[in-house]
C-alpha cells in the first residue's frame, strides 16, 4: 500500500520554523498499530490521519511518536492547510474527533487558517505535585491544571525562556504534560510546552494548549483577543480569540515535503 504524506510547518510562514506535522489522507483507517508505527517513523510531534466523511467533513486522529493524542492543534492546522490546498473552492471544513467533538476550520484568505476549539480553562491547584516542583529549575508562582496539562505561571517571560526541565521527573506527571507561561512585552503572553510522557522533550508549538492559555490570559488581561508566542527553538505565533465557550486559534502554515509512505 502506498500513502501520500505531506510535511507541513504549522504556526509559521517560514520553512524550518513552527511545528512540523505529517498529514496522511486515507479512505479507510489503518490499524492503530500501523498508524502508530508510521508516526514513530516520521518522528514529528504529530502525524495526522484524515478520513473524508462527506462534503467538507472529515474525521481526524493524531499520533505522536509515542502514543495517540486526544487533541492536537498544530496537526489540525497542517491537515486543514493540505485540504484547502487540494480543494481551492473550499473555505470551510469540519473535523470530527474522538475526544473533543467537532472542530470547525475556516480559511481566512489572508494566509491564516482559523480553528474553533472548545474552551479548556485550567483550575488552580492548592497542592503542587512534588515531581512538578522538582522537575523545573525555576519555582512556579502559580500552578493550575486542565484536562491536558499542568499550567505553571511565572512573573517574567525570561523565566519561561530560561527554565530547564527534568524530563524523568515530569514523566511522573503522566497522563498530564506541563506548560510554562508568562505575560510578554512583545506579545500578550508566551509559553513553552514539555511533554515527555506523551510525545518527547519540548513541543515546538502547541495549538491545543492555547484552548486553555487564551482564556486564562483573557481573564488576567481583561481582553478577548490576544497574540501568543511559543518560545521554543523553532518558535511560533498564534492569534487567539475567546468567544463564550469556544477559543478561536488562527495560524499560518507552509509545506516542507511531499512523499510516499509504503506499508
Amino acid at each position: 500500500m502506498k500513502l501520500k504524506v505531506q510535511f507541513i510547518n504549522a504556526f509559521t510562514d517560514t520553512l524550518f520554523k513552527g511545528n512540523s506535522a505529517a498529514v496522511i489522507i486515507i479512505d479507510d483507517w489503518l490499524s492503530d498499530d500501523v498508524m502508530q508505527l508510521i508516526a514513530t517513523e516520521n518522528n514529528l510531534s504529530e502525524t495526522a490521519f484524515v478520513k473524508p466523511l462527506g462534503t467538507q467533513k472529515y474525521e481526524i486522529r493524531w499520533f505522536s511518536p509515542i502514543t495517540e493524542i486526544d487533541f492536537c492543534g498544530h496537526a489540525t492546522l497542517a491537515a486543514s492547510y493540505v485540504i484547502f490546498a487540494n480543494n481551492k473552492s473550499t473555505t470551510m471544513i469540519t473535523f470530527s474527533t474522538q475526544a473533543v467533538g467537532e472542530l470547525s476550520v475556516v480559511e481566512e484568505g489572508n494566509g491564516y487558517i482559523q480553528m474553533s476549539f472548545p474552551k479548556r480553562l485550567p483550575n488552580k491547584l492548592a497542592i503542587i505535585p512534588e515531581p512538578l516542583k522538582k522537575g523545573l529549575s525555576i519555582a512556579p508562582v502559580e500552578v493550575l491544571l486542565s484536562e491536558q496539562a499542568y499550567f505553571v505561571v511565572y512573573n517574567s517571560e525570561c523565566d519561561v525562556k530560561n527554565v530547564i526541565q527534568n524530563n524523568e521527573l515530569l514523566k511522573q506527571l503522566a497522563p498530564y504534560d506541563v506548560v510554562v507561561t508568562a505575560q510578554s512585552e512583545q506579545y500578550d503572553f508566551i509559553s513553552r510546552y514539555f511533554w515527555p510522557a506523551n510525545g518527547g522533550d519540548e513541543d515546538p508549538v502547541t495549538g491545543s494548549i492555547h484552548a486553555g492559555l487564551a482564556p486564562y490570559w483573557a481573564n488576567r488581561l481583561n481582553k478577548t483577543e490576544l497574540i501568543a508566542f511559543q518560545a521554543s527553538k523553532r518558535g511560533g505565533k498564534l492569534k487567539c480569540k475567546v468567544e463564550n465557550e469556544r477559543v478561536i486559534i488562527s495560524g499560518e502554515a507552509v509545506q516542507y515535503l511531499e512523499g510516499i509512505v509504503t506499508v
